[in-house]
């Protein structure tokens, strides 16, 4: 189908996407790059396709536009040649490590976890209500496409951590009382990564059974939570 119009309702709905409020309300996000749309139809989220390019080619409802409707939708300067749209994420049942977000709020920090999260098999993902939007774009695109391929869920931590069956080991960061991470063994643990700026907060904290620290060079400080939570998981997923 072609559409011509910026005003045109169906390019209206699709604007609107660019807003948490819009995706939380149609349960629908937007991605751009050829890449994370191929992804997003591997995991049977792919609802539509807008596109400049008449050769591609997609198993769903496609729409071409011109120039000026995609500037109006793409989240790049020079506009995309295509965009998907994908359906929100289903979330399922918890069945093995997981890695839990306390108020993450750095995108290109959430994407980076998430490849991660995928690189070393862990389950699933809990993100605390207040963690930046899985569907901001610039997380969807620090993910590289892996959201589809893993667990994600969002919901009140501390609820969340107080129901998590017996057998998990929650795992805080702590530089001071922690143990090295080398040494700990384990079954199935639930690693927690807290605020970019303010680390866990104390009542998330008080739910940990164990506290764990990355050993490191007297010179470093600190790490940033994508690159502590990416040593975390592999250590985890190697020992």
């Amino acid at each position: 189908m072609n559409l011509t119009s910026i005003n045109n309702e169906k390019v209206k709905t699709w604007e609107k996407l660019k807003q948490k409020k819009y995706r939380d309300l149609y349960k629908m996000f937007l991605i751009e790059d050829e890449h994370l749309i191929n992804e997003a139809l591997k995991n049977h989220t792919l609802k539509e396709i807008i596109t400049i390019n008449e050769q591609n080619t997609f198993p769903v409802p496609t729409y071409y536009v011109n120039d000026k409707i995609m500037k109006k939708l793409s989240e790049q300067k020079s506009g995309a040649k295509i965009i998907g749209v994908s359906s929100l994420l289903e979330e399922k049942e918890i069945k093995g490590n997981i890695i839990v977000l306390d108020n993450i709020q750095d995108p290109g920090n959430l994407g980076t976890i998430i490849r991660s999260a995928v690189a070393f098999n862990f389950d699933s993902i809990i993100l605390s209500d207040d963690c930046v939007d899985l569907y901001n774009p610039k997380v969807v695109r620090a993910s590289e496409g892996m959201l589809f391929n893993i667990n994600i869920i969002r919901c009140n931590l501390v609820k969340f951590l107080k129901n998590l069956e017996q057998d998990y080991t929650i795992m805080g960061t702590d530089v001071c009382r922690g143990e090295d991470i080398k040494q700990i063994e384990y079954k199935k643990c639930a690693i927690v990564i807290g605020n970019e700026g303010k680390g866990i907060r104390p009542e998330v904290k008080d739910l940990c059974h164990r506290f764990v620290y990355i050993k490191m060079n007297d010179n470093c400080e600190s790490l940033n939570a994508g690159v502590s939570a990416s040593i975390l998981m592999y250590e985890v997923s190697h020992g």
